[in-house]
């Protein structure tokens, strides 16, 4: 399937070390795992299978996010094409929480504590961020490249679970509620097909 020339893609890294783990990873700058690996490889043949071949890619500052799509552009043999590290992008900061797993941070904030940090839209972390403030870190980023992008040809994006929530929130204009029980998964990918004013005429989500 030819989506054509206006095409945003969202892609989730492949699975990282502190995933398989089942750490809040946030800022971690932690390698994917060989299943990871896997995951991006897999990404690259989906896009293939659907003649997506992107113009521009972008990743986060964060290795985990420039090795998924370094792979996928080798499945592509598109080598050449450099991948541009934003900061904007990164994963939200999970404060107190970075680097704990779950039982360890119930243990020390109660389970109630923990899930309302973890998904809620308003409320983050000790000095962490909200999904709010994530989203309005990255609108901008958006706005003022992403969709300038995508408007030009087919851009991909390769970033993290939460930094694509506040994406798809501001996309596809989702509320709190919607978006607190929105789940991306590592490898997972989101297609927007574009008009010429950036509204969307399609989106195909590949889990």
């Amino acid at each position: 399937m030819n989506l054509g020339p206006r095409s945003l893609i969202l892609v989730r890294h492949g699975e990282s070390t502190a995933n398989a783990a089942g750490a809040f990873t946030g800022r971690l700058d932690v390698p994917l795992t060989e299943r990871g690996r896997e995951q991006a490889r897999a990404v690259g043949r989906r896009l293939s299978e659907r003649e997506l071949a992107p113009d521009r890619v972008f990743c986060s500052s964060l290795s985990r996010t420039r090795a998924t799509a370094e792979l996928i552009l080798e499945v592509l043999e598109q080598r050449s094409l450099e991948p541009e590290g934003l900061d904007t992008l990164d994963e939200r900061d999970y404060g107190v929480l970075t680097g704990l797993d779950m039982p360890a941070a119930v243990a020390r904030w109660g389970a109630d504590r923990v899930e309302t940090w973890r998904r809620s839209y308003a409320d983050g972390p000790p000095q962490g961020e909200s999904l709010r403030d994530t989203l309005a870190r990255i609108t901008p980023c958006l706005l003022r490249q992403l969709l300038p992008a995508a408007l030009r040809g087919t851009a991909l994006v390769v970033a993290h679970g939460n930094a694509l929530r506040a994406v798809v929130m501001a996309m596809e204009g989702l509320g709190p509620d919607a978006v607190e029980r929105l789940e991306i998964p590592t490898g997972s990918i989101r297609i927007y097909t574009l008009a010429a004013d950036a509204t969307i005429e399609a989106v195909e989500f590949l889990p």
